[in-house]
C-alpha cells in the first residue's frame, strides 16, 4: 500500500532519541530549550514553545492573545476541527470565512466583504486564524492590513506549513501576525510523535504561553507575587494546563529539523512529477508570493468517490482534506459555496519524503487510467 503521507525516521533520529533516554532527563530538560531556540531560528521570530500538539499550541496561543468567552473567532472551515474548537475551549464562537477556488485558503474578497457587514452589525470578530491549507501560506499582508483596519488580531494555523515561504521570508516569522502555530504529527513536515509549536515577535505573548503550558506555575523568582518560602517555592498564578512536551520527542524534533530543507525539496520534486504529468484531474494552483511546504498535494476529481475508491483497489490510498468545519454536526452553521465545491471534488495524493519516483509513477497511472 503506498500511503497518503508518512514519516521519515533515519538512524540520526534513533540515536537522538536513545541518548535522551540514557540521560537525565525525559520530560521538560535542556533538549526542549534546544528544540524551540533552533525553531525560532528557522523561522526567523524572536520566540517560540514547544508543547504537546498542535491543538493545544492552538488553545494557548488563543488565550494568550486574550480570547475569552463570547468573543468571535473568524477562520476557514477548510481546516481540521481544531482550529475551531480550541476557540470554543475558551468559550468564544466562531463563524466560518469561505475560501478562494484557486488557493483554497481564506478569500480576501470574501473577508473583506464580511468584515463591511459585520462592522454595521458591531459583530466584528476579536480574532482570524487564517490556515495555511496543504502548506501554501494564506495571503497574509492583505490580512495583516485588514486586521489594523477593522481591529482584530492574527494568529496562523501553519499546522501544514513549517518550511514553507512567504514574501520571501519563512512561514513563522510573524511578520503578519501575531503568532503562528506548527503540527509535528508524524504526517507533517517534521515530526515529534505528536507535538506542536507556537512562534512570536511578542515576549508578552510568549512569557503566557509560557505560564499557561505548564500548570499556570512559574519557579522564577523575578516573577513571584509573594515572598519565596526557598529554593523549592513556586507559585500557581493562574489556571493553567499540562501541555508539555517532553525531551524525548524535542531531541527527535531537534534531529528532524536538520532535515527539513530536505523534506520539503524532496516533496518538491513530487510535486512538480505530478503537475507535469497528471492528465485526468484538477492540479493545485500556487500563489506567486508563496513557495509552499507541499504538505499535501490535492486534486479535484468530478468523481472523486470513483478514484478514490479505484486507487485504493490498486494500492494506493488518498485521503479527503477537509470535510468542511461548518458541515460537521456540532458546528453546523450554513453552507459556504466556494468551500463546499472543493470538499465533494478534493483528493490528497500520496506526498512524503520517502515516496519513491516508481511509486509516484504508479499514482500518476492510476489516476491517469481511471474509468
Amino acid at each position: 500500500m503506498i500511503h497518503y503521507g508518512k514519516q521519515s525516521i533515519n538512524q540520526e533520529d534513533i540515536e537522538a532519541v536513545i541518548d535522551v533516554l540514557k540521560s537525565d532527563f525525559l520530560t521538560q530538560g535542556p533538549k526542549v530549550i534546544e528544540f524551540e531556540e533552533n525553531l525560532k531560528n528557522y523561522c526567523g521570530a524572536k520566540y517560540s514553545k514547544v508543547v504537546s500538539n498542535a491543538t493545544s499550541a492552538l488553545h494557548l496561543a488563543y488565550l494568550a492573545i486574550g480570547l475569552k468567552k463570547d468573543d468571535i473567532v473568524w477562520t476557514s472551515a477548510n481546516t481540521f476541527v481544531s482550529t475551531a474548537n480550541a476557540a470554543l475551549y475558551c468559550g468564544a464562537k466562531v463563524k466560518f470565512i469561505d475560501i478562494n477556488p484557486k488557493t483554497y485558503n481564506i478569500s480576501i474578497d470574501a473577508f473583506r466583504e464580511k468584515l463591511v457587514v459585520a462592522k454595521k452589525a458591531n459583530q466584528l470578530p476579536y480574532l482570524v486564524v487564517p490556515v495555511h491549507f496543504a502548506g501554501q501560506s494564506c495571503e497574509m499582508s492583505e490580512i495583516w492590513d485588514l486586521s489594523k483596519e477593522f481591529g482584530f488580531k492574527v494568529i496562523e494555523d501553519a499546522s501544514h506549513a513549517l518550511g514553507g515561504v512567504y514574501k520571501k521570508e519563512k512561514v513563522g516569522s510573524c511578520n503578519y501576525s501575531d503568532m503562528a502555530v506548527f503540527s509535528f504529527h508524524p504526517v507533517k513536515m517534521i515530526t515529534t510523535g505528536e507535538g506542536g509549536a507556537i512562534v512570536t515577535n511578542d515576549k508578552i505573548l510568549d512569557e503566557k504561553i509560557s505560564l499557561f503550558r505548564t500548570h499556570g506555575i512559574t519557579k522564577e523568582a523575578d516573577k513571584f507575587i509573594n515572598k519565596s518560602h526557598g529554593n523549592w517555592y513556586y507559585e500557581q498564578q493562574v489556571l493553567g494546563f499540562n501541555y508539555r512536551m517532553t525531551d524525548i520527542q524535542a531531541a527527535l524534533g531537534i534531529s528532524q529539523l536538520k532535515r527539513l530543507e530536505s523534506f520539503v525539496g524532496r516533496r518538491k520534486e513530487i510535486a512538480e512529477y505530478y503537475l507535469a504529468n497528471l492528465k485526468a484531474c484538477a492540479l493545485p494552483y500556487q500563489h506567486p508570493d508563496c513557495a509552499s511546504s507541499w504538505h499535501l498535494f490535492v486534486v479535484k476529481a468530478k468523481n472523486r468517490k470513483e478514484v478514490y475508491k479505484q486507487l485504493l483497489d490498486q494500492g494506493v490510498q488518498t485521503q479527503v482534506h477537509y470535510i468542511p468545519v461548518n458541515s460537521q454536526p456540532f458546528h453546523r452553521s450554513g453552507i459556504l459555496e466556494n468551500t463546499q465545491q472543493f470538499y465533494e471534488e478534493c483528493l490528497s495524493l500520496p506526498i512524503y519524503m520517502d515516496l519513491t519516483n516508481e511509486e509516484c509513477m504508479k499514482v500518476i497511472e492510476s489516476i491517469n487510467n481511471v474509468e
